[in-house]
């Protein structure tokens, strides 16, 4: 079923002054306005990207007083120990703080929760272990602990020292920690959007500086927040947060600084990653080949020996664990085709299922460690909000993973049906819960009548948004090549899209790949030719074929470049036949 398309207007006078005020080409003129960015200044500076344009750390709540507690505890020898998430955020939180704090001459140490035993986030087993080694210790969380209200009451009790530092959405109450870090607490920081790791990053920045001479931190200090970008920018794009504002800001020269800066350990993961010889990182080589070989070690029970690969200055050491990850990796993939297959299943038994606006699966052989990713790819696969659920806890409790689609907000959704569920947490995009297995079956209505009735957009009846229509002259190598000062791309900042219409197919469509799973066209336009493909998406190849006529495409340009020779490409996004204007939206 094919896509609405919500299409930006433009002033074409306005778009041809921009250009020339910017000296940039009509295309990426008309991105920048179609985003917001309609006066020169906005837009220049949305090109410029520097690193003065991060906020200042002293103004996250809570930053101040952690770095202080910190810093102190530094300074009289007490063990510190970090303790984070099993997922990339919180990998890439705790290694950061580590090296921070192992830079200053702290007794550090981390704390990660096994996946399968013990969930996400702080748990009062743990405390109670921690204090018992150490009760003088300093325990600071990273992702993880803004609604761990019984733990840091447990830690208060027994005297342990907790600092919480997170990112996710707030419960009922707050916890009594010693001191709470959140960019969205009152104190009216700038930018609410941070990450584990963002906000792990800014508190290092803060501890960095009482390390100098309170304001400035000492050029080694300094050259290791350069490399700590690396890291953020790693957490920030695996965890699906908006690329704006600093975000983008820590992910542009993050990228950059894994190339230059990137310690034994993430220079092997970019190299068992394929991603290391390249001349320029973009975020998709993270999203999609680097943070999945860190996420299968927590995934499978094993997000210590990621900390481990990341804090680790043994070259040998590096490569051996860079490897084994590679290896979890493979299997996880494997685990994941299994999952996806048994969930399509499962909605093609249940024929009812099939009008529901959204989707909660359940399966005694789900791995918990897996069932999210594979929920993304369900959601998107039936264009609907999505729980899946892994049976047969050893607490008795089933483990479940969400994911949203077009936008619907999750959490909420979890808060409304929260009488079903024994615990849950996340945000407005993705989230984890633990159920009773006899509740599932109340909770699928009640989560089901929810979405129903607070999410517009109808399962397959999604949007597109294009950021201008044009014509396949105007997308040349350069063009294209000056799009990429938009980036990085990701999450409320994705890659162009444009529409063009009247577009003629060249060639008969193709069928490629594994199974015939992608498309490959050539399409015409007032004598413009160029290649396309849209992947898993070989289907439209008979569509295509039984249709006369020209056709809208919308697509993303790209460069392929090959034997040292480049061309324009683009990536078919979808297409209608060119009298299907009522799909169309101006």
């Amino acid at each position: 079923m094919h896509r609405i398309w919500r299409i930006a207007a433009h002033d074409r006078a306005y778009v041809k002054d921009l250009s020339a005020r910017l000296k940039i080409t009509a295309l990426v003129a008309q991105v920048l306005v179609a985003r917001g960015h309609q006066e020169p200044a906005s837009a220049e500076n949305y090109l410029a990207k520097k690193l003065t344009t991060l906020h200042d750390p002293e103004k996250l709540p809570g930053v101040s007083e952690a770095a202080d507690r910190i810093v102190a505890a530094v300074k009289s020898g007490r063990r510190i120990t970090i303790y984070g998430d099993y997922d990339v955020d919180g990998v890439t939180s705790t290694s950061l703080l580590w090296h921070c704090l192992q830079l200053s001459g702290a007794q550090v140490d981390y704390y990660i929760p096994c996946r399968l035993e013990e969930g996400y986030g702080l748990n009062c087993d743990a405390i109670r272990q921690l204090h018992a080694e150490d009760p003088s210790r300093l325990l600071v969380s990273v992702d993880c602990g803004i609604t761990s209200c019984a733990e840091a009451s447990l830690a208060k009790e027994l005297g342990l020292e907790l600092i919480i530092t997170d990112h996710h959405n707030f419960a009922v109450a707050f916890p009594e920690a010693a001191v709470l870090v959140h960019p969205r607490l009152p104190g009216n920081y700038p930018f609410g959007e941070l990450c584990g790791v963002g906000v792990a990053f800014k508190l290092a920045w803060a501890i960095c500086a009482r390390m100098g001479d309170g304001k400035k931190a000492t050029p080694r200090m300094r050259e290791f927040l350069l490399s700590a970008i690396g890291l953020a920018a790693i957490g920030t794009i695996a965890d699906v947060v908006p690329l704006v504002d600093e975000n983008r800001v820590l992910v542009h020269f993050g990228l950059a600084s894994l190339l230059d800066r990137a310690n034994p350990g993430l220079k092997e993961l970019l190299r068992v990653a394929k991603v290391l010889d390249k001349g320029t990182l973009q975020a998709e080589d993270i999203a999609f080949a680097v943070a999945p070989r860190i996420n299968a070690a927590g995934r499978l029970g094993q997000a210590r020996l990621a900390v481990e690969l990341l804090t680790t200055s043994d070259p040998e050491r590096a490569v051996a664990l860079a490897t084994y990850l590679d290896g979890l990796n493979k299997d996880r993939q494997s685990v994941e085709r299994k999952i996806l297959k048994q969930a399509k299943e499962l909605v093609d038994e249940n024929a009812d299922w099939g009008d529901h606006r959204a989707l909660v699966l359940s399966h005694h052989e789900w791995h918990p460690g897996v069932i999210g990713i594979v929920a993304t790819r369900v959601a998107e696969h039936f264009q609907r909000p999505t729980i899946m659920i892994a049976l047969g806890g050893l607490d008795g409790l089933a483990q479940g993973s969400g994911r949203s689609y077009a936008g619907f907000n999750l959490h909420a959704g979890l808060t409304a049906c929260r009488d079903f569920l024994a615990t849950f947490g996340g945000h407005h995009a993705a989230a984890g819960l633990k159920i009773r297995p006899t509740d599932i079956d109340a909770f699928r209505t009640a989560f089901v009548q929810h979405v129903t009735e607070n999410h517009s957009v109808l399962p397959g009846a999604s949007e597109l948004n294009a950021d201008a229509e044009v014509q396949l002259s105007d997308i040349t190598i350069r063009s294209v090549t000056e799009l990429e000062r938009l980036g990085p791309f990701g999450a409320a900042n994705p890659r162009p899209i444009f529409v063009a219409s009247n577009v003629e197919l060249a060639s008969p469509p193709k069928k490629m790949g594994e199974g015939e799973r992608h498309l490959s066209i050539f399409v015409r336009q007032y004598g413009s030719r160029m290649r396309g493909v849209a992947f898993g998406r070989g289907e439209w190849a008979d569509e295509m074929a039984q249709h006369n006529g020209p056709i809208s495409i919308c697509f993303q340009p790209t460069i392929n470049r090959f034997q040292g020779r480049e061309s324009v490409e683009f990536q078919l996004i979808d297409w209608q036949p060119e009298h299907a204007t009522a799909g169309v939206a101006v």
